[in-house]
């Protein structure tokens, strides 16, 4: 059976060919993989997550002697889906299906001539697909069909199919999904929000007592009239009735105020589930705000304690997809972006450390070396730098 989908039972109706389905309780949702992005902190955790990731950029390298040498990265590091889908694309995609649902598929349908650790050419383009196409049989810890769509691969076709997971758990070929055991969070706050659209479009009707203040009303007239009271409302039209029947809504003051908390309380449960913090989403946290001394505390937190582990599995898959012994490295640099301030003072620092060199330090700014002429220059406006005393000879 699939692990991605659930496929809904249509009904057939009285006549034998109208499908319909049971009427839908205001403010109950379905969780899955799609509806679980209409809610605003899912798609902003992943969002978050997969832009961070997606542009950081990609280097290859191998140690020589020792030394870490960038060697030039192989063409599916480059467009792993083609010419219509490069590498910032492709680790979006991905990675927002890695953070939702634990797992990523896509199809090898091009392999290079270098030989891979199965002994078959290294993958040189993966067309990733959706999971709601993607039906997978396993046995134990091995997974033994993947269907995607109407194709099968099993038994050697396996090697065919590009399989990354995370969230994982021993002796399970799949990673678990945040969608499905975050499912009861992510419910309970859709369903509130679906609950407020049937409120305000009139077709969800606020728990109450409808009384006959004339005559007793027997059980069985008691039903009818229920049923036609709700009915009438619910389709957003006008019970009518005589001076006979009152109708008083019960809404207690406490109820509204566990409606409004229950919604803001979601944020940051759900934001637990996506391993993303909520003050980065815009949610509001217990203490009101969180103040860091710099962003590039607040960012260096956020790799550390969020980021750096996905990020560093990935670089292991990523890896399989070039020679031995070259690895990948995703260069975490772009999120730790300073202030100008800040990072004046640390290029100032490194460079009086003498751990960095002045045409290091200015093509850190994208500038070229200093010329013969630009030396000249400095000379001229700041004077001949001094040189260190040396001690005189006894």
């Amino acid at each position: 059976m699939s692990l991605f989908r659930r496929r809904e039972a249509t009904i057939t109706g009285p006549d034998g060919d109208i499908p319909s389905r049971p009427a839908r309780k205001p403010g109950h949702v379905h969780v899955t993989n799609d509806s679980a992005m209409r809610h605003s902190a899912v798609w902003a955790c992943l969002r978050l997550r997969a832009d961070m990731v997606s542009t950081m950029p990609v280097d290859v390298y191998r140690r020589v002697q020792g030394v870490q040498v960038e060697v030039p990265k192989p063409p599916v590091l480059v467009n792993p889906g083609g010419e219509r889908v490069d590498m910032p694309e492709w680790l979006y995609s991905s990675q927002v299906d890695l953070d939702r649902a634990g797992n990523v598929f896509g199809v090898i349908t091009d392999r290079t001539g270098v030989v891979g650790p199965d002994g078959r050419g290294l993958p040189g383009r993966i067309e990733l697909v959706s999971l709601a196409d993607v039906v997978v049989r396993a046995k134990g810890s091995q997974i033994t069909e993947i269907r995607i769509g109407g194709e099968v691969y099993k038994g050697d076709r396996l090697a065919d199919i590009w399989h990354e997971k995370q969230f994982t758990l021993a002796g399970l070929p799949l990673g678990l999904s945040p969608v499905a055991y975050g499912a009861g969070a992510i419910e309970e706050s859709l369903s509130a929000q679906q609950f407020a659209l049937d409120w305000f479009g009139g077709s969800a009707i606020p728990a109450g007592e409808l009384k006959n203040v004339e005559k007793v009303v027997p059980p069985k007239e008691s039903a009818a009239i229920k049923e036609r009271f709700r009915a009438t409302v619910s389709a957003g039209d006008v019970f009518v009735h005589g001076k006979d029947w009152e109708y008083k809504p019960i809404q207690a003051v406490a109820a509204q105020t566990a409606f409004i908390e229950s919604r803001q309380f979601g944020l940051t449960d759900i934001s637990r589930y996506f391993g993303c913090p909520a003050d980065l989403i815009d949610a509001a946290v217990a203490t009101g705000s969180i103040t860091y001394g710099t962003i590039t505390q607040r960012n260096l937190q956020f790799l550390i304690m969020n980021l750096d582990p996905p990020v560093t599995r990935r670089e292991t898959a990523l890896g399989k997809l070039t020679p031995r012994p070259r690895y990948v490295k995703l260069n975490r640099g772009k999120l730790l972006a300073m202030d100008p301030e800040t990072r004046s003072r640390t290029i100032k620092t490194r460079l009086d450390s003498r751990v960095l060199t002045p045409t290091e330090a200015r093509a850190l700014d994208d500038l070229p070396p200093l010329t013969d002429a630009d030396l000249a220059e400095f000379d001229r406006v700041y004077g001949v730098p001094r040189t260190q005393p040396t001690e005189a000879k006894a």
